[in-house]
């Protein structure tokens, strides 16, 4: 597969292999968001948890230059961070999820009111989970995103809310994200290079 030559890279996959997916090989550079679609069952959600450290796998994989091995997994976590379809939560209220220092800026970009951090997660919908549970991740300032579907159920509003916050973000911090997508027009929308999985297996797609 083809990749753009870099002297830096914020992520470094070399013949990564989990259950079900590789030998896969790619780089993600600063600042770009790199889009990842593919049949279901092609071993995308595999991949990121993979990339995330969540689930076992081999190969060589490098943050900043650093190898995966030597960073803690606790802090990779952090810093490679995993947004799955269907976020978890295991606390009662949204605020005890969120740092009770972070400010108001991202949660009104997002399309709530300070007042949510007050909410029962309960009440919340699946797309209000959705967006809550990226503020959340970015709270922790991750390197490298890894969004599974991350507007699935977002209407097209707050869908173009994510996507704006995604693109600021990785900006602003010279960060990088890898976006699983089903959908070509949000593909074009977000822009940048395009990865196809097809069993387990990962090629660029041409532009």
């Amino acid at each position: 597969m083809s990749e753009p030559a870099s002297s830096q890279t914020v992520l470094d996959v070399r013949g990564l292999r989990a259950a079900h997916v590789g030998p896969v090989d790619f780089r993600l550079l600063p600042g770009e968001i790199c889009k990842l679609h593919g049949p279901s069952g092609s071993g995308k959600t595999l991949l990121l948890r993979a990339l995330a450290d969540l689930d076992p796998s081999e190969g060589e994989v490098r943050l900043d230059g650093e190898e995966r091995t030597r960073i803690p997994p606790t802090l990779w976590r952090r810093q490679v961070a995993y947004l799955p379809a269907e976020p978890m939560w295991w606390e009662e209220r949204v605020g005890l999820h969120l740092d009770p220092a972070g400010g108001d800026e991202m949660l009104r970009g997002l399309g709530f009111e300070p007042e949510v951090r007050e909410w029962d997660v309960e009440r919340l919908s699946s797309g209000e989970r959705q967006r809550l549970a990226l503020a959340r991740l970015l709270e922790n300032r991750p390197r490298v995103l890894l969004l599974d579907e991350p507007t699935a159920n977002l209407d097209p509003a707050n869908t173009r809310s994510v996507e704006r916050l995604v693109r600021d973000y990785v900006s602003e911090n010279n960060a990088a994200a890898l976006w699983v997508s089903h959908d070509p027009l949000q593909r074009q929308r977000v822009g940048g290079r395009s990865l196809v999985m097809a069993s387990g297996g990962l090629r660029e797609e041409a532009a």
